[in-house]
């Protein structure tokens, strides 16, 4: 069963300034600068420096569980390589002109989903993940564009960016990478730490170290049409069935027997305009495809323990989504890593907190008057499958 209760609104305001925008609220953000212009953020984040060092980047690069790329530049050729990386990759590499490129380190630590946490002026199906760089100095991935947003926040050192909204976006052949064939800077900014670009999709750009440096890039999803178009089929072909089948009683004769007759032709397609779909349908189908885990995500499994202990470590540290979990809400359906969630109506003021913050405190659950045994067994069930952690 499915509840279909109505949440509260949100209280939290989108029209104050922020400090992350630049001193501009999250309305005139999204209104003038989200899938329009650039921004540029002086002091977005004063304190931040990032929270890992080079070295424990290189080391998530070496772990079997994460996406890493190494991209250097050699003799004005471009190179790519594949994570993981052994450990003595790194003591061959040279002074210069090389990144390391770590994904989704938000599936990994912490820091990382805090982070993320404070772009919730973005809806949360919206995000994609958190990639961390690394260059010595002169490097970066060359002059290329993204198809989707993104926010490059500055950890340590600087990097400069050259930006480009030109609509020659032609790639150079056989590269590795998408690189621009022709780029020709409009705009120059070097950033340090806390500064961040806010680049719309289609902007042409080049981060360039002066230094070591680290930057931490905040990307969005933006699937293309095919990509939906193909997934919404898949959805489709699971659950609808369609009764009769083809038939041709009135066979005639024809001249070639090879051609694919008119009347087979309108029988199929009036067998396919069965094939209907309504509103409903596509957000549920956009609750399971956007919570869907990568085919890379593994959820590590936790430490086995009695549902009694969990109730009462859960009451007395809280818990939180996982850090590779996605819990989402499409037309009052929750949605957890890929599937519908049955869970009692009136534990939905908990499922919502968790969906928007991420985490339920000791304090929240012990003000809830719904902290039923169905809803402990639930959350314990997420528990031993890797869903949900205790609160960090």
């Amino acid at each position: 069963m499915r509840y279909h209760r109505s949440m509260k609104k949100n209280s939290n305001s989108h029209s104050a300034p922020l400090t992350l925008l630049g001193g501009i609220s999250a309305e005139t953000f999204l209104k003038e600068y989200w899938h329009k212009k650039p921004l540029l953020i002086r002091g977005a984040m004063p304190d931040f420096e990032g929270f890992l060092t080079p070295n424990e980047l290189a080391g998530l690069a070496c772990e079997e569980d994460v996406q890493s790329r190494l991209i250097s530049y050699v003799k004005k050729v471009w190179k790519l390589e594949q994570g993981p990386f052994a450990e003595k990759r790194f003591a061959k590499l040279p002074d210069r002109d090389w990144t390391l490129l770590v994904q989704s380190v938000n599936h990994h630590m912490q820091e990382a989903n805090d982070l993320l946490q404070q772009f919730n002026f973005i809806p949360q199906a919206r995000l994609d993940d958190l990639m961390v760089s690394y260059a010595p100095d002169g490097g970066g991935v060359g002059p290329h564009f993204d198809s989707y947003d993104v926010f490059l926040l500055q950890g340590c050192g600087q990097r400069i960016w050259h930006i480009s909204e030109q609509e020659d976006l032609t790639l150079v052949e056989g590269a590795p990478l998408r690189i621009l064939k022709h780029f020709n800077t409009e705009q120059t900014f070097t950033l340090s730490a806390g500064d961040m670009l806010y680049l719309p999709p289609q902007v042409a750009h080049w981060g360039i170290a002066v230094g070591d440096c680290m930057t931490y890039s905040i990307g969005f999803r933006a699937p293309t049409a095919q990509e939906l178009a193909g997934k919404f089929l898949d959805y489709l072909h699971e659950r609808r069935r369609l009764s009769g089948r083809y038939a041709d009683p009135e066979l005639a004769p024809q001249a070639n027997s090879a051609v694919i007759g008119q009347a087979m032709v309108a029988q199929v397609s009036s067998i396919l305009d069965g094939l209907k779909w309504g509103d409903e349908d596509v957000a549920d189908f956009l609750g399971q495809y956007l919570t869907e885990p990568k085919s890379h995500v593994v959820f590590d499994s936790p430490k086995q323990i009695s549902q009694q202990a969990f109730e009462k470590r859960m009451k007395s540290q809280g818990i939180q989504l996982s850090f590779k979990s996605q819990l989402l809400i499409a037309n009052h359906v929750y949605y957890l890593n890929g599937e519908a969630i049955t869970i009692e109506a009136d534990a939905e003021n908990l499922l919502a907190q968790l969906s928007n913050t991420r985490k339920l405190t000791p304090q929240e659950m012990a003000e809830a008057t719904n902290l039923g045994d169905a809803f402990i067994a639930e959350m314990h069930a997420w528990y031993l499958a890797g869903c949900i952690i205790f609160l960090q």
